[in-house]
């Protein structure tokens, strides 16, 4: 009987999220898109990530550089440490960490924007009101989080760099031109552009699992921080799921 029940949960878990994926999708080509509402959602996503992005690229570079520097000291390898840290930021580490930082901080939100819209009963009245929720509040969070997560790693990568140099001055000295250019010999546009790609998909997996556990959340109002705590774990999960499917797939092409 048990063994019953949770595999019919499981079995409407999976039919809820397919009916919200098509809604979306078929919202999302629909005619009268709220592009004013998605621009808002952009500038929310990366004005609330700004900081914590710029601060954790700065880290990343600087620590990444302390530590991997005594060991190519040892194999006499000083050089390669630019090209080292800058495959490694733009290839994985500036697009994995950016998600998972919005995938706390942008999907929590959404988680518990949508689910307090649900509890007060904001979402049942614009849907009585001939208010369509799926295109006015989650298609333009979603593709807000998908255009937004790609800026941020960007971002994230260059100011990683920034702090590669600072780390590599700080037992040596090396000027910023010469070290920018040995950091960009190692790197091709194929480092950049499944990075880019694999991002894009992070926003989107982010924006709907936040979305969904909003809109989808229950009538107490405990339900506000279930949505929010599922939404971060979840998206979490998604985010490390994606990129190693990204990685075979990447590596497969080169």
């Amino acid at each position: 009987m048990e063994q019953g029940a949770s595999v019919r949960k499981f079995l409407v878990n999976v039919a809820d999220v397919s009916l919200f994926l098509v809604r979306f999708f078929r919202n999302t080509f629909s005619r009268g898109f709220e592009f004013r509402e998605l621009m808002k959602q952009c500038f929310q996503i990366g004005n609330k990530s700004f900081t914590l992005i710029s601060v954790t690229g700065l880290i990343i570079g600087l620590v990444l550089t302390i530590q991997s520097r005594p060991v190519l000291v040892d194999f006499g390898a000083e050089s390669m440490l630019p090209g080292m840290v800058a495959v490694s930021l733009i290839r994985e580490m500036g697009p994995v960490i950016t998600a998972l930082i919005c995938a706390g901080k942008i999907g929590s939100s959404m988680g518990a924007e949508l689910g307090s819209m649900r509890v007060t009963e904001q979402i049942d009245a614009m849907e009585v009101s001939s208010t369509n929720p799926i295109k006015y509040l989650i298609v333009p969070r979603v593709l807000a989080a998908t255009f937004m997560i790609p800026l941020l790693a960007l971002y994230a990568d260059a100011l990683g760099i920034l702090g590669s140099w600072a780390g590599a001055n700080i037992k040596g000295s090396v000027s910023f031109t010469l070290f920018i250019n040995q950091a960009f010999a190692s790197t091709s546009f194929m480092d950049f552009i499944p990075a880019v790609i694999k991002s894009f998909f992070f926003g989107m997996v982010i924006g709907l699992v936040g979305c969904y556990k909003g809109f989808n959340a229950g009538r107490g109002t405990e339900s506000v921080g279930i949505a929010a705590n599922s939404a971060v774990v979840t998206a979490s999960f998604l985010v490390i799921l994606v990129d190693l499917v990204a990685v075979q797939v990447t590596d497969l092409i080169r």
